[in-house]
């Protein structure tokens, strides 16, 4: 027990001086963090009802076999379109 405590401290640790170290600050990398949790709940609630309806519309064959793995493939593509960092602007080709 001991060692799953120093394990998740140790976690946390890491995580915050990582984050620490990206550009913008910590709030910031936190602030994406938050962004990229949403986007995967949203795209897990997306796999789980798309997973009920292919299970129930077709009970057995090629699609019940292959359709929820092709239909994470796509939702992963799809993470990795969405959760990108938005383009930082460059404070010296502001216009004052």
């Amino acid at each position: 027990m001991r060692s799953i405590l120093i394990g998740l401290v140790f976690l946390v640790g890491l995580s915050v001086t990582v984050l620490s170290l990206r550009p913008g600050g910590l709030r910031r990398q936190l602030r994406f963090a938050a962004r990229r949790l949403r986007i995967t709940l949203v795209l897990g609630g997306i796999f789980v009802m798309g997973s009920l309806i292919i299970r129930l519309a077709f009970p057995d064959g090629a699609v019940a076999d292959y359709g929820p793995p092709a239909l994470a493939v796509v939702l992963a593509a799809a993470f990795l379109v969405l959760a990108r960092d938005p383009v930082m602007p460059d404070p010296e080709s502001r216009v004052h």
